[in-house]
């Protein structure tokens, strides 16, 4: 990394900076695929942590869709979803506000000179939405993040952020000094998978049951002082293997 950066910070969204929360892509499946909202069913094991295309197929097949339909449909979804998004975006800003710390936090650490930006399962206009409507989004370069809508995997995305990283900066991205911050167990694989560190917040899962993932390590809220120190442990975890 450059010397004029700390770092590089990959901020997840749902569960991280705002409250994850399925009512969108509850009414945007039923609205989507002509179903009553009473009538989606979530998969049980393949929500959080995942894209929102391979959630959107798989709550269509789970609530009895076909998978060729499922597959079909997820075209008119991203704009189906911003129309129920941008109908509810009151409902949005105080329902899904910002976890305390978050702005505090996100502008500490550019402050401090880092990098920062998304990788999200979220289509790319979801999370600016999402992040805009929170106030989250002065200091997060989301042209260097990844989303739901350039991979199914989520596995794939830390690659997209490491050429657009060099894309932006012209040189490469250094894993050794890039961190992602998220809540739920597939963050911390996907940064595992990735050669990232990473920090997870026990927002959604208790530090006992995230610890049980290994990750570099554990905040239990976003406080500036107490990112940035997770932060430089997972950096010098990174290092140390």
């Amino acid at each position: 990394m450059g010397e004029t950066h700390a770092g590089l910070v990959v901020w997840d969204v749902d569960g991280t900076l705002i409250p994850a929360d399925l009512r969108w892509l509850r009414r945007a499946v039923a609205s989507t695929y002509g179903l009553e909202e009473s009538a989606v069913v979530f998969p049980t094991s393949r929500v959080h942590g995942y894209t929102d295309e391979s959630i959107v197929i798989d709550t269509a097949i789970a609530s009895g869709v076909t998978e060729e339909v499922a597959e079909k449909g997820f075209s008119r979804y991203p704009d189906v979803l911003m129309d129920v998004m941008s109908n509810g975006e009151a409902e949005l800003a105080r329902d899904q506000a910002a976890y305390p710390g978050a702005a505090r936090t996100i502008t500490a650490l550019a402050e401090h000179g880092f990098v920062q930006t998304a990788l999200t399962g979220n289509l790319r206009v979801s999370a600016e939405f999402k992040l805009s409507v929170a106030g989250l989004d002065t200091h997060l370069d989301l042209d260097i993040g990844a989303f739901g809508s350039d991979a199914r995997d989520r596995f794939d995305l830390p690659a997209f952020v490491a050429d657009r990283f060099r894309a932006r900066f012209g040189y490469p991205l250094d894993p050794a000094r890039t961190v992602i911050i998220g809540d739920a167990p597939n963050d911390i694989a996907t940064a595992r998978h990735a050669g990232f560190g990473v920090v997870a917040v026990a927002h959604r899962l208790t530090s006992e049951e995230l610890s049980e993932h290994s990750p570099d390590a554990i905040v239990d809220r976003l406080e500036p002082d107490a990112v940035l120190q997770a932060i430089r442990v997972a950096m010098g975890s990174i290092n140390s293997r």
